[in-house]
């Protein structure tokens, strides 16, 4: 059998650290390669992972004018699939192209987060634009959650199937042999935008003096955030900026407690990784977490004030935290990239032999 042949609009970068940009690596990393011929694109240095898979094409894109060599692969690559598509110039040309040249190669496109982008004020209508003239005319569509699916068929009368995000829960490991933090540490990772909510961070702070916080990410609210910390001279609230790799690895291990406030998200990947790294979670419902078994693996608060009162709880509770904490690394592992690849698999094999019957 010939091998499928995608191509995937992503970066094969290493230090790529966009969400997705990951996503797509940690997929390609272990499609077989005896069954799956992938092109990606490079810009900087390689993850070692592709660079060693065999079966792989990559193609060199300069910094900057990107956009006619990327179009070019879409328009003349020799790919049966493409998958991943994003939100860029160059997708937003070959997908107004497409009827004109016949274009009978399938487009498979993700949805990651809720699909009511016009009521987020940090997304720009320029970009929810673009995501609905790229993105949502692929010709499959994947949700990485049953809320997000539901999601996008109230906003957009759409149908998608589901297929999670996943976690390397090989990298992503507890160290439960650790010295006991003399302190109880409490982690948020994430982008430091207003509707992520590190800033409860700061007001957790003020209110638990007895434990740390630590912000792990960057962001417009960065400034921001030193500043409140200052002005309430709080020593027990730290920003980090941007930790990746092993490095936040390290934090995940040293940290007792996951606090991810966010209230609109997908299916968060750092809720896995801090799952994987046996943390009990703390976050929000609004976007109804799959990964997150309210009492079981961590705690749901319906706003703000019900989040600090279940950090409160489990401040007080050792024996809770690391209850919570084996309970959800053993959700995460249900969570692996490995059987969720699979999946993918599955997908890519079907729509191969679909196309062939089509053409």
């Amino acid at each position: 059998m010939k091998p499928v042949r995608l191509l995937v609009d992503s970066f094969a970068d290493a230090n790529d650290f966009n969400a997705q940009m990951a996503n797509a690596r940690e997929i390609v990393s272990r499609l077989d390669p005896a069954i799956f011929h992938v092109t990606m694109f490079r810009c900087g240095e390689l993850d070692e992972r592709i660079a060693k898979r065999p079966n792989t094409k990559l193609i060199w894109l300069p910094q900057h004018r990107q956009t006619l060599r990327i179009l070019h692969q879409f328009l003349w690559g020799s790919h049966q699939i493409l998958f991943y598509i994003k939100t860029s110039p160059a997708a937003k040309l070959y997908m107004a192209m497409r009827p004109k040249w016949f274009d009978r190669r399938i487009v498979i496109g993700t949805i990651e987060s809720q699909s009511d982008l016009y009521n987020e004020q940090t997304v720009k209508e320029e970009q929810i634009r673009i995501w609905e003239r790229t993105v949502l005319r692929s010709d499959l569509l994947f949700s990485n959650s049953s809320a997000v699916q539901a999601s996008l068929e109230k906003e957009y009368g759409l149908q998608s199937d589901v297929i999670p995000t996943g976690v390397d829960s090989k990298f992503f490991t507890p160290d439960w042999n650790r010295p006991t933090n003399p302190r109880v540490r409490v982690l948020f990772v994430g982008s430091l935008r207003p509707f992520k909510g590190p800033q409860l961070l700061v007001r957790a702070a003020a209110r638990f003096p007895q434990a740390d916080f630590v912000i792990a990410g960057e962001g417009p609210m960065s400034s921001d955030l030193k500043t409140q910390i200052l002005e309430a001279n709080l020593t027990n609230c730290q920003l980090l900026g941007g930790v990746y790799g092993v490095d936040l690895r390290a934090q995940y291990r040293g940290a007792d407690i996951f606090l991810f406030p966010s209230r609109w998200e997908g299916s968060p990947k750092v809720i896995l990784e801090a799952a994987a790294s046996g943390l009990p979670i703390i976050a929000r419902k609004d976007y109804k977490p799959e990964t997150v078994i309210d009492g079981q693996t961590g705690c749901l608060g319906g706003n703000d004030d019900e989040v600090i009162d279940r950090l409160g709880r489990l401040l007080a509770k050792a024996d809770l935290r690391r209850d919570m904490g084996r309970a959800s690394r053993a959700l995460s592992e249900r969570f692996d990239w490995d059987p969720i690849t699979r999946e993918w698999e599955q997908v890519f094999l079907r729509e191969a032999s679909r196309q062939g019957v089509r053409s």
